[in-house]
């Protein structure tokens, strides 16, 4: 995996994203994946967004890390999910990464706050008629910020012991959307020690969803 820092002109500024290149040329889709809450120490390189960064790149997909509004490079002040879903709504609609990228697939990922943003991203491209091919929830931000209701082909992962957002809140969550859910047991909010576990059924689930898509 190849790693490229940039900044993108974004609505509220620079956006400072971190691309990861898998060895497969061109890559089979772009992924966007957001990070934990800014105000709380997340950006981009939390260990948690880098596993969801490397099992896309695994599979021969481009992943774009890209850090919330004043994080990093990044310009402009946090926005409680407001300014950060219109941020990635840039990155996804108006930014081509590669040559006919607008036609490539599209992967949503999101871990705890993250996961909040790139719900509603979801969300809006699902209204828009042209969903993402995949969503992935960790840590799902259930209880914390007013999560929407998602598709039940999403990946939902939470950890057993998670002390920040409870498993009960997001049962309570997937339970209106019917989503099902992995649960890691003995993991914290922090999947410390079960990141190698966590990007395996990234990968086992992005595998089985497409060879389903190309049946």
């Amino acid at each position: 995996m190849r790693s490229e820092r940039r900044l993108i002109a974004g609505p509220a500024g620079q956006i400072e994203v971190v691309l990861d290149w898998p060895d497969e040329s061109p890559p089979l889709g772009v992924a966007h994946i957001a990070h934990p809450h800014p105000l709380y120490g997340g950006r981009l390189d939390n260990k948690v967004v880098s596993t969801l960064s490397r099992a896309f790149a695994s599979l021969g997909w481009l992943s774009v890390r890209s850090n919330f509004r004043g994080v990093g490079a990044t310009e402009g002040e946090h926005d409680d999910g407001r300014g950060e879903l219109e941020d990635v709504m840039h990155l996804v609609e108006q930014v081509v990464w590669v040559p006919h990228g607008a036609a490539m697939p599209l992967a949503l990922a999101g871990f705890s706050f993250g996961s909040f943003v790139v719900a509603n991203a979801a969300d809006r491209l699902r209204k828009q008629g042209k969903p993402a091919r995949h969503l992935i929830l960790v840590g799902a931000a259930a209880g914390k910020w007013p999560m929407p209701e998602v598709d039940t082909g999403a990946l939902l992962i939470h950890g057993e012991q998670d002390e920040t957002i409870p498993l009960s809140d997001v049962f309570a969550w997937a339970r209106n959307c019917e989503i099902p859910i992995v649960v890691i047991p003995g993991a914290d909010h922090f999947f410390h020690r079960k990141l190698t576990l966590l990007k395996t059924i990234v990968i086992r689930y992005l595998l089985g969803a497409e060879a389903q898509e190309s049946r």
